[in-house]
Formats: structure tokens, C-alpha cells, sequence
């Protein structure tokens, strides 16, 4: 199949389910209703499928019951971090055999995600599948095609997509907050080696898997993937050329992933942009700027400011009830944006929570997923393979 094709058919499938009654899906898929507990196994209890349990934990009906991960003493912490009962599985098939299981949260290395998120849809579950969705072009294809087969709810774990600070913040640009856009730029800074400690030799490569090629996408897809997934959704588009650098430059540990990258992509609309992530120098972390020829838009985790254009660099507003009144600000750090938000990461569980009970379509869905996907594979090869890459067809 084609790119477009598989792409279009995806949003022509999740059209036809919304469109069925909520009776007539009910009664076809046995959704649950809004007070009714929804049971989750989680298959990796790395730190980040620990984390993710923990604002489980928090949501009202929402219970773990069982959890996955081939590092016995892994899946221990995984186990005792669940409120309640949950069983551990050497084996997530197992796991995915457990009739009481409604869903489930994959949070395995990224070269695994394709597998285990198709085996769970076989197997009748719903899925949030952490970012990035799939690794490699075929491992994208596949899940896109059983996602499309599958009549249970899929949401790929770009959390910010869940956020409703970010969700406003698009909704701004797209009515023209900062004008026409111009370029992204994009970067998570940290200071660290990213290298987690090894009990045993030849756990090196398990527990240490980010710094290999074979499990891997390093930091493009560990990160920059979130950045990327922003920028495809604010402009509506997904880029048709990457090129990029990076190297071991810093660590010299025997890793293979890059521990700095730097990559252009490049969108049909004339929109550049680039995404940074550094290990040697955490300046300024994480922040996405968003510039257009009214303004500027700067994010990072959980906090937005605007920076207008012009000569006076005012904007007017509503201030002790006096509407036109100029706001002031500090042109160092921009004019707030205000809007009261969850926690992305749980948002977005809650998002699938109710999407399952609801029948509502995920905004991270297969296809945003896809997209981000799509991007960071052409960003290991142009890196990779020192070239321009172009967007395949698939």
C-alpha cells in the first residue's frame, strides 16, 4: 500500500466507527460504561511503564491488574508499585491471554512496539502504545494495517497531544496569534550519560538499550520525537525532506546511538524546522519556539508565552476590567498564556480511558503516530547515512 493510501484509509475507518450508535457499537464491542472499572496490563516496568502506573493509580475505575517484563527484578518494582493486586508475567503473551485484561500499555524499547502492539490487538485489546509508535518502515506499515483491521481503540503516546495547554496553544496559532509561521526550533537539552547501571555483563544491552541501533532511534526518537509530533499537528502537514548530523562525540562508552544530534526538516508549506538534543549541556532544557511574522510562541514543559512583533511590542487586552488597555510585560520572558492543564503524561491516560468507554477517536491516534514515525526514520537515515532524505512512499 501506499503512504497516502494507508494514511487516508486509517481516518476513513475511524470516520465509520464514530459514526455507528453508541447502542450498536456497545452491544458489537462490549464497551464498558462510564462507571464501570476498566482493567490494564502493562508490558514493560522499565521507569517509564512505572511512572505510568503511578497516574493510573490516580484515576478514578482505572485499575492495573497485571504487568510484563522479561528483567525479573524489573518487573518486582513494576508489580509492587501497582495500588492493589496485579499479577507479573515473564511473558507478556500470557499476560495478553488474561480474559480480564481490557487494554494495554506497551512501555517496552522501541524496536518492540510494532510486535507486542499488533500481538495485543489479535488479541481484542485496546492499546496505548508509547512513543515513538514503531520503528523502521516496515514495523510502521504492519501496526498501521492491523490498526485499521482492528476494531478496538489504538492511541500512539505522544502525550503532549493530550495536553491542554498545547491544545490551545495550536488552536492560537492556527486563528493567527503569531501570523504567518516562519520555523520551529526545537530542543531538549540534558546533562547526563543516559547510561543506566548494569548488575550483570551481559544485561548491558537489555537494560541499556537506548545506546544500541538494534532496539533503538537514541535521542531523535526518545525526544525529539515529542517536538516533531507537535510540529506535523500545528501545521497540518508532515515534512518531505530531513537531513541532519550528530555523532559520539562527548561519551566515548562504546555507544552506538548518537549522543547529540542536529536535524532540518523541511514542510510543503516553505516551514523549516529544526530539532537539537544535546547530553553535555542542559541550557535552557526543553523548549519548542513557534515564530511567525506577528509573533513568537515559546513552550516547554508545562508553561507558554507569547512575544509579538513590531515596533511597540504591545498587546492589548483586558486589564482591571478596561478593555483596549495595553498589557504590560517583561520582554525577556513574554506575555504568559494562561490555561489551567493536567499533567500531560496522566492526561493522556485519562484521555484513553475515556476514549475506550466513549468510542471516541484519539487525537494521538494511529495516524499521528504513523506521521512522527515516518519522521524520525528519515532522520536516523539522513544522520545515519550522511544525506538528504526524502519522504518515502509507502
Amino acid at each position: 500500500m501506499k503512504r497516502r493510501a494507508f494514511i487516508v484509509k486509517g481516518s476513513l475507518a475511524s470516520s465509520a466507527i464514530l459514526t455507528t450508535s453508541a447502542f450498536a457499537m456497545e452491544s458489537a464491542f462490549g464497551y464498558k460504561g462510564a462507571n464501570d472499572v476498566l482493567n490494564i496490563g502493562v508490558i514493560g516496568t522499565g521507569d517509564r511503564g512505572r511512572g505510568l502506573i503511578s497516574n493510573i493509580n490516580k484515576i478514578k475505575n482505572f485499575n492495573v491488574i497485571a504487568c510484563a517484563d522479561i528483567l525479573p527484578f524489573r518487573l518486582e518494582k513494576g508489580v509492587n508499585t501497582v495500588d492493589g493486586k496485579a499479577k507479573g508475567y515473564a511473558d507478556y503473551r500470557k499476560l495478553l491471554d488474561n480474559k480480564d485484561i481490557d487494554a494495554i500499555l506497551v512501555t517496552t524499547p522501541f524496536n518492540t512496539h510494532s510486535k507486542i502492539a499488533i500481538d495485543a490487538l489479535d488479541a481484542g485489546k485496546h492499546v496505548y502504545c508509547e512513543k515513538t509508535m514503531a520503528k523502521g518502515y516496515d514495523g510502521i506499515r504492519n501496526l498501521v494495517k492491523k490498526v485499521n483491521e482492528s476494531k478496538t481503540t489504538f492511541q500512539a503516546g505522544h502525550q503532549y497531544h493530550s495536553s491542554r495547554l498545547y491544545s490551545h496553544v495550536v488552536d492560537l496559532i492556527k486563528d493567527g496569534k503569531i501570523g504567518k509561521i516562519a520555523a520551529f526550533e526545537c530542543q531538549w537539552n540534558r546533562h547526563g550519560n543516559w547510561r543506566r547501571p548494569v548488575p550483570e555483563p551481559e544485561l548491558e544491552r537489555i537494560i541499556n538499550w537506548r545506546m544500541y541501533h538494534e532496539y533503538s532511534g537514541g535521542l531523535l526518537a526518545e525526544l525529539c520525537s515529542h517536538q516533531i509530533d507537535f510540529a506535523n499537528w500545528v501545521l497540518g502537514e508532515t515534512p518531505y525532506q530531513a537531513m541532519g548530523t550528530g555523532g559520539v562525540d562527548y561519551w566515548k562508552d562504546g555507544r552506538e546511538t548518537y549522543d547529540n544530534i542536529h536535524l532540518i526538516y523541511n514542510y510543503p508549506s516553505g516551514v523549516k524546522a529544526t530539532f537539537t538534543c544535546l547530553t553535555s549541556n542542559a541550557k535552557d532544557d526543553y523548549k519548542i519556539k513557534v515564530m511567525g511574522d506577528k509573533g513568537t510562541i515559546l513552550l516547554d514543559y508545562a508553561k507558554a508565552w507569547f512575544f509579538p512583533e513590531g515596533k511597540g511590542k504591545k498587546e492589548l487586552g483586558i486589564v482591571d476590567g478596561v478593555s483596549g488597555a495595553t498589557t504590560k510585560w517583561d520582554k525577556n520572558s513574554g506575555i504568559p498564556i494562561e490555561f489551567e492543564h493536567k499533567e500531560p503524561s496522566k492526561q493522556a491516560l485519562i484521555d484513553f480511558k475515556d476514549n475506550i468507554i466513549y468510542n471516541k477517536k484519539p487525537i494521538s491516534d494511529v495516524t499521528t503516530g504513523a506521521n512522527a514515525a515516518i519522521c524520525i526514520q528519515m532522520g536516523l537515515d539522513a544522520m545515519y547515512n550522511n544525506k538528504v532524505v526524502a519522504k518515502p512512499v509507502l
